[in-house]
């Protein structure tokens, strides 16, 4: 694959997501600044686990680090077998929820409902 020829990336519920080298394009929307400071904020607690932002490109589009791997979806789910797997993701939770513990998403950025539930437990 060229530096900039764009692959795109199959597996997960959002469309219009593409690879160019080592960076990963898809779609920004009003939720993106929250999810970018969350993404830092990860990187800077020492978890490595989950891409880094870069910013937004010409096109409008978030760009992140290209992070290797399958995405974990129906019909994938014997990825997890054998035991040791199932462990392995299971520590990841725990440290995605000891980097995350300390997180407060910036006040002035857009929320969806379902990043509020996740973060802070808000059902509202």
């Amino acid at each position: 694959m060229l530096n900039d020829e764009e692959q795109p990336l199959r597996g997960g519920n959002v469309n219009d997501v593409v690879r160019i080298g080592d960076t990963v394009r898809r779609p920004a929307g009003s939720w993106t600044p929250a999810v970018h400071a969350l993404l830092k904020h990860l990187y800077e607690a020492g978890f490595r686990a989950a891409p880094r932002p870069l910013g937004i490109d010409d096109q409008g589009r978030e760009v992140l680090t290209y992070a290797p791997g399958t995405v974990m979806w129906p019909g994938r789910l014997a990825l997890l077998d054998p035991q040791p797997q199932l462990a392995r993701v299971a520590h990841l939770i725990r440290d995605f929820h000891d980097a995350v513990q300390d997180f407060v998403p910036p006040p002035e950025q857009h929320q969806e409902m379902w990043a509020r539930t996740l973060l802070d437990g808000d059902s509202r």
